[in-house]
C-alpha cells in the first residue's frame, strides 16, 4: 500500500472510530487525513503524467 493510500485508510479508521465514540475531534482529524492523502494522490498523478508528456517531448526531439 502506497503512503496516500495508507493515509486515507488511516483517515478513514479515525473517522469511523470518532464518528462511533462521539469524538468529534478524532473525527475531524479522520476527514484531514483522508483528504491530505488524497491531495498527496492527485499530486503524484499530475507529477506522473507531467513527466511522461516531458519524456515523449524529448523523445520526438531525438
Amino acid at each position: 500500500m502506497n503512503e496516500e493510500k495508507f493515509e486515507q485508510t488511516k483517515g478513514n479508521i479515525k473517522e469511523t472510530i470518532g464518528d462511533a465514540t462521539d469524538n468529534k475531534d478524532l473525527k475531524a482529524e479522520g476527514k484531514e487525513d483522508k483528504a491530505s492523502g488524497k491531495a498527496k494522490e492527485v499530486v503524484d498523478d499530475v507529477k506522473g503524467k507531467a513527466n511522461d508528456l516531458i519524456d515523449k517531448i524529448k523523445g520526438d526531439k531525438n
